[in-house]
């Protein structure tokens, strides 16, 4: 499974818990808002000013997906 554009922020910070990182540097502001339980990445992103492939190809980098089932 891959981080997509389409996907919710608060799906991928549950997804792929090492979103975190990426998402406190590139913009902090969505780990607080309550619009990251229905706002997608691409939204959040361009809402902020930061290019939606660019963050989607971070998060994949970095990306480790939860051990949690």
């Amino acid at each position: 499974m891959k981080i997509t554009k389409d996907m919710t922020i608060a799906e991928a910070l549950k997804t792929f818990p090492s979103s975190r990182k990426v998402f406190k540097k590139r913009i902090p502001e969505c780990l607080t808002c309550g619009g990251a339980q229905a706002e997608s990445i691409q939204r959040g992103a361009t809402m902020h000013g930061i290019d939606p492939d660019m963050l989607i190809e971070e998060l994949n980098r970095t990306a480790k997906p939860s051990k949690k089932k």
